[in-house]
């Protein structure tokens, strides 16, 4: 059972997913009719500089139709530092595509970002194990923080599923034929103030039971090494450590409710908080 202590750390990480107020000091962006992100002013006042086909007031910054498919030109004249990896624009999860942008500069123009997280579990006779990546020292966001067994971005044109797949592969040496048993179990959205920038995220999250036989490897690079965790360790270093990565918390508190480490009052206040 939780104390009291450990529900609080773990209400502070769901409030930490949801530090910032929109728009705040930013401005909204639009392309066309389309609200697509969020703007420091001072950004705003690059981006227009950058480019005719970039507007702005005082209550917002518009992007011509013709500059749709410029937007990483846009990035990479006001020297946003790219990452040659491009996500999906769309003005809600799951509406139309209607631009690319490098993955590097969606938390500069507060644009939408996908990504996808999975549970690698372990039924022994001891109970539930869960797999624990630590992220490689030389991450460029979160180094040496404790992350899933598999997660990441969904790049543009591909699904959240096709994204599991792929990444359990290149990060895990888990192969396809068994990443496709992975079953989606929560959806979460949150915007973030961050140092990169504001993080409007949405991430899917799924469950993969695994064979004792299984041992994952790093294979990309991204991922120092695995260990295999009981849950009531995964709830202990949860509850009160900053250990794992900021987004891997809410994964893990919706885990450690279905699974029953988290029961009664607590968990329905955890409960409204995620979904908050």
């Amino acid at each position: 059972m939780a104390s009291d202590t450990q529900i609080a750390k773990l209400l502070s990480h769901i409030s930490a997913c949801h530090s910032a107020v929109l728009p705040g000091a930013r401005l909204p962006l639009y392309a066309g009719a389309h609200h697509i992100g969020y703007v420091t002013p001072g950004f705003a006042a690059r981006l227009a500089a950058s480019s005719p086909l970039v507007t702005r007031d005082e209550t917002r910054v518009r992007l011509a139709p013709a500059a749709l498919p410029e937007l990483n030109k846009l990035a990479h004249a006001t020297g946003l530092p790219l990452r040659a990896e491009n996500f999906d624009v769309r003005e809600t999860d799951g509406g139309p595509v209607l631009a690319v942008l490098d993955r590097g500069a969606l938390p500069s123009f507060g644009v939408i970002g996908v990504g996808v997280h999975m549970n690698g579990l372990v039924r022994r006779a001891d109970g539930w194990h869960l797999w624990i990546a630590k992220r490689a020292a030389n991450k460029k966001l979160d180094p040496g923080k404790y992350d899933n067994l598999v997660a990441g971005g969904v790049a543009a044109g591909h699904t959240p599923f096709e994204t599991i797949i792929k990444e359990s592969e290149e990060e895990a040496s888990l192969p396809a034929v068994l990443a496709a048993n992975a079953r989606q179990v929560a959806r979460f959205a949150y915007n973030m103030e961050r140092p990169e920038g504001l993080r409007r995220d949405v991430v899917y999250a799924y469950d993969l039971e695994l064979p004792e036989s299984f041992i994952p490897e790093p294979a990309d690079g991204e991922v120092e090494s695995f260990a295999l965790w009981p849950l009531a360790r995964v709830l202990e270093v949860a509850s009160t450590t900053d250990d794992f990565k900021f987004n891997v918390n809410l994964v893990l508190i919706d885990l450690l409710i279905r699974y029953r480490l988290i029961q009664g009052t607590a968990a329905e206040r955890l409960r409204a908080a995620l979904n908050g």
